[in-house]
């Protein structure tokens, strides 16, 4: 037991961390604002560009099941949307409570299709496909906000920096799943410590490899995953517009890819705080006010993450208890 406790001590200085970024972000924003200006934004919201941020929202969790069928069906299970649709909403609940680059959630969805008859090879192998999918998708979508940026002239050094440092995450955390499957059990012990990743790497060690040598797959795969980012960027797009701000598609995507970069290599649950300043500063920098700034990033969050949070937390308690 005391090996735990250190541990869950930074795991709850972490969530510590984010709540006072987060009480930091709003306090700076109610000096530098106007509440009242804040308030008449709330006030002023359209229902129809909230509804369809919600149906955006349901395409992002229908993209990433179409992404999982697609691999898994290129590997030889016939798997459908309708029982890979609620792991898709429990692995974003696993991902934003245990950062880990995506590797936690990943390892959640292998023991969640081996309960569903996958068998372990098939499961992996489409798995490791999409894990190349995803993260190329996010290390083009980086890009892509980069040159935005820059053709803007909007390009701050500490943009670049959090840019840099996703891009080498973006490298680095599928070729240390390659190298670790190619290894053998020779993980790191920090790895380990992250629930459900040690029997995750384990399997990886015998698991094949078929569909990394094809690259259609694999570019489809990226092309799903890509879809995920861009209905995201374009959520906060459309709560910039129910606001009554309407804002340039140019200025939302890379202030989302920012936030998005910012939560993905940082140690903190849920992105709290480390997100919402990020996506606030880099829309701030672009000329949006500050008032509109943070209202149309709460609004994002709160339809990207805590809504989803509690039906979530029900399926992987559900999951975590179902029989093999």
């Amino acid at each position: 037991m005391r090996a735990e406790r250190p541990g869950r001590g930074l795991h709850l200085a972490s969530w510590l961390f984010g709540l006072l970024a987060l009480l930091a972000l709003l306090a700076f924003a109610a000096h530098m604002g106007e509440i009242e200006h804040f308030l008449a934004l709330l006030r002023s919201l359209q229902p129809a560009w909230l509804l369809l941020a919600v149906l955006l929202q349901s395409a992002t969790y229908f993209s990433v099941a179409a992404a999982w069928r697609y691999g898994l069906h290129q590997a030889g299970s016939g798997l459908g949307l309708r029982k890979l649709l609620p792991l898709a909403l429990g692995k974003l609940f696993v991902d934003q409570t245990i950062p880990s680059g995506g590797m936690s959630g990943t390892a959640f969805l292998v023991g969640a299709l081996a309960r569903r008859g996958v068998p372990a090879p098939m499961c992996l192998d489409a798995l490791l496909a999409s894990l190349l999918g995803h993260f190329g998708a996010c290390l083009l979508a980086a890009l892509v906000a980069v040159a935005l940026l820059r053709i803007e002239h909007r390009l701050q050094p500490w943009m670049l920096g959090v840019t840099t440092v996703f891009a080498l995450v973006s490298l680095a955390v599928p070729a240390g799943v390659l190298v670790l499957r190619r290894y053998g059990r020779r993980e790191p012990a920090w790895l380990l410590r992250i629930p459900g990743v040690a029997s995750f790497l384990e399997s990886f060690a015998d698991a094949p490899a078929t569909l990394l040598r094809r690259p259609r797959v694999v570019a489809t795969l990226t092309a799903w995953n890509a879809a995920v980012i861009v209905l995201d960027a374009t959520t906060l797009w459309v709560m910039l517009h129910a606001l009554g701000l309407p804002t340039p598609y140019r200025v939302a995507f890379p202030s989302f890819l920012l936030a998005m970069m910012v939560t993905t290599i940082g140690p903190v649950p849920l992105g709290l705080g480390t997100f919402e300043a990020s996506c606030v500063a880099a829309l701030v920098l672009q000329g949006v006010p500050i008032e509109a700034a943070l209202a149309a990033t709460l609004l994002l969050r709160g339809c990207t993450t805590w809504l989803p949070m509690l039906p979530g937390m029900v399926l992987v308690r559900r999951e975590l208890h179902r029989p093999r």
